[in-house]
């Protein structure tokens, strides 16, 4: 029987511990219910008629369908329910991506529980609850020249150095070897048609690319 006072919400995490996490500290919010939790998009989208979820806490990095893909599908299945990106991936490529497949919110797995049901709360109230650093991201997003010769990785990347961040840990961030990383540096440089990184930063600056 469904509780009407209490919102139902549902976990996809394939994390086990994650999971658990989450699933536990939703049964202990007086006014939210779990639904169900799942560990991959196929077997949650299977038991969407019978979840009934209000909201749903995705993650995207999943076995089988993404997250991403997964939040397309449940849209067009359940335009109501609204799915909240939970997730440790920052780069602006999987917030915008989310974002057009219907995703409601993106927050980063470190917020904590007090900021999770305020999350959801936001949500309820037909907010698009972010992380303050995503949210940093997708303002900043539209002050940068839309006509930049850069592509998402070199943007990324060049932020990244302007940051002060070493190519050592540009590689860590990204998920990329520092070679990888080397690469994409000198080809920012070709681009830009400068010989160095200071020289790379001060023109990304000024023409808006970053």
């Amino acid at each position: 029987m469904i509780t009407p006072d209490k919102t139902r919400i549902l976990v996809i995490e394939d994390n086990q511990t994650v999971n658990e996490t989450l699933s536990e500290y939703i049964n202990n919010v007086p006014k939210l219910r779990l639904a169900g939790s799942y560990f991959n998009c196929e077997d949650a989208i299977k038991n969407l008629k019978n979840d009934l979820p209000r909201v749903i806490l995705m993650d995207i990095d999943l076995p089988g369908m993404d997250g991403i893909e997964g939040t397309k599908k449940i849209k067009k299945l359940s335009p109501k329910t609204d799915v909240i990106i939970i997730t440790v991936f920052e780069n602006s490529e999987n917030v915008f991506a989310a974002l057009c497949a219907g995703a409601t919110g993106y927050l980063t797995k470190n917020i904590d529980n007090q900021e999770l049901e305020s999350s959801i709360e936001e949500c309820l109230q037909g907010g698009a609850p972010m992380s303050m650093k995503i949210a940093k991201m997708v303002i900043n997003s539209f002050n940068k020249n839309q006509k930049s010769p850069l592509n998402e990785r070199e943007t990324e990347i060049l932020t990244l150095l302007a940051q002060g961040k070493s190519y050592q840990s540009i590689a860590e961030l990204i998920f990329v070897s520092k070679d990888n990383v080397k690469y994409h540096i000198k080809k920012i440089y070709s681009i830009l048609q400068v010989d160095s990184k200071e020289e790379a930063i001060e023109v990304a600056n000024k023409q808006k690319y970053i």
